[in-house]
């Protein structure tokens, strides 16, 4: 899968709540009531992401998630990175 150029990474970025750029990645921090939600919700994500076999970088802060996404064999963003963190969206409605 090709890396997406700068134009569309933004593009994208626009249809994509909460999700920001940083560096060669995209990141979004999700909020919990508790360290046991968080938790909860990093093992629905690790699920969905062997589903589709593409691993985000996960910072677990106790109430607190950080998740990066980006295709290192890429050396970028590619649309796998904006799928998944579209599905990742839905799990938190």
């Amino acid at each position: 899968m090709m890396r997406l150029s700068a134009k569309r990474v933004r593009k994208e970025l626009k249809t994509l709540e909460g999700w920001k750029l940083k560096g060669k990645g995209i990141c979004r921090t999700f909020s919990f009531k508790d360290f046991v939600e968080s938790i909860y919700f990093v093992t629905r994500v690790a699920a969905l992401a062997e589903e589709f076999d593409h691993h985000p970088d996960f910072l677990i802060m106790y109430d607190k998630v950080r998740l990066t996404l980006t295709t290192h064999d890429e050396g970028g963003l590619t649309e796998k990175d904006f799928k998944l963190a579209r599905h990742i969206n839905r799990l938190r409605t």
